[in-house]
């Protein structure tokens, strides 16, 4: 398993324990009331449509490098994380500064994208991207997105280019 799948899965874990303590008693208490499960359905239809909508929102900024949409896709928080191919950012302000001096990406193809979403506020969005101008590369990147009183935000992204497998 490698070390963004196991990031991500452990992230998604604390959250859902975290909410769990938060709903009040253990997570296993609550799956056994019913509580934990009706807070934590996954893939509720109209939940994954909103986060594939934010999710494309986000795509359209990046491929328009348009920076100001960019930066409204990421929780403004300086505990919002973004791993990339060259950086490491920690915290929106670095997220915001590496966006304005950044050219985007440029046109691409998306493929394989998964979004999943748990309960109706936490969702990971995972897509495979490839570009014209990097033949033989494949792009991954996952999202953590959590909705808050200002719609859903990105608060951890990794993004990385490798060889494409064969």
């Amino acid at each position: 398993m490698n070390r963004v799948f196991r990031l991500a899965l452990t992230a998604s874990a604390l959250l859902c324990v975290a909410m769990a303590f938060q709903q009040g008693g253990s997570f296993a208490q609550q799956q056994k009331s019913g509580v934990a499960a009706a807070n934590l359905a996954i893939d509720l239809p109209d939940v994954v449509a909103e986060v594939k909508a934010a999710h494309e929102r986000y795509e359209r900024a990046l491929v328009s490098n348009d920076a100001a949409a960019l930066g409204a896709s990421f929780r403004n928080d300086p505990r919002t994380v973004r791993y990339g191919n060259a950086e490491n950012l920690y915290g929106y302000a670095e997220i915001e500064a590496y966006r304005a001096n950044s050219s985007g990406p440029g046109p691409r193809r998306l493929a394989k994208t998964v979004i999943t979403t748990y309960g109706r506020d936490f969702a990971v969005a995972s897509t495979l991207s490839y570009r014209a101008n990097a033949p033989g590369k494949v792009g991954r990147q996952m999202q953590t997105w959590v909705r808050f009183s200002d719609g859903w935000k990105i608060v951890a992204a990794h993004v990385s280019t490798i060889d494409e497998p064969r």
